[in-house]
């Protein structure tokens, strides 16, 4: 707004320029807050406006589709290799068992415990723990595509 058309300069003397009684059209009242305060409230309509990404969620997530991964961890997956092997249900490669976790139901390795021999793990998911510690007893992990 152009200075020289403002009521301020009209109103010179007058003390509340127009605007009533005491504390009318002052400070953050008349503004409904200061800034964004009231973005959820009665500044919506200005929000879903002028500003449809400030919140930065757009759409319909359903809920049930998410779904948890089945994970085992390192300490478990010696156990089941060990009554595997009992069961002769385990492949040799190179001197080296191959465990199929998708096969066994599992989609992601995780780094807790120990294992005691090597391995070849192939699994859609794994963690570095997991990695690092397969690859320190002289086996290996192999990525499966999802």
């Amino acid at each position: 707004m152009p200075h020289k058309l403002r009521k301020t300069r009209k109103l010179r003397g007058s003390r509340t320029h127009g605007w009533g009684q005491i504390g009318q059209h002052r400070k953050h009242g008349m503004k409904g807050g200061r800034g964004k305060a009231g973005g959820h409230k009665h500044k919506w309509t200005y929000i879903v406006k002028y500003e449809p990404d400030y919140f930065s969620r757009r759409g319909f997530r359903c809920p049930t589709s998410r779904g948890e991964l089945k994970t085992i961890n390192l300490g478990e997956l010696d156990e089941l290799v060990d009554r595997l092997v009992e069961e002769n249900k385990l492949n040799m490669e190179e001197g080296k068992y191959v465990v199929d976790l998708e096969k066994l139901g599992y989609e992601k390795l995780l780094g807790e415990g120990e294992v005691s021999k090597p391995l070849i793990v192939k699994t859609k998911f794994y963690s570095k723990l997991a990695e690092k510690k397969i690859q320190d007893v002289g086996g290996q992990l192999v990525k499966l595509e999802s």
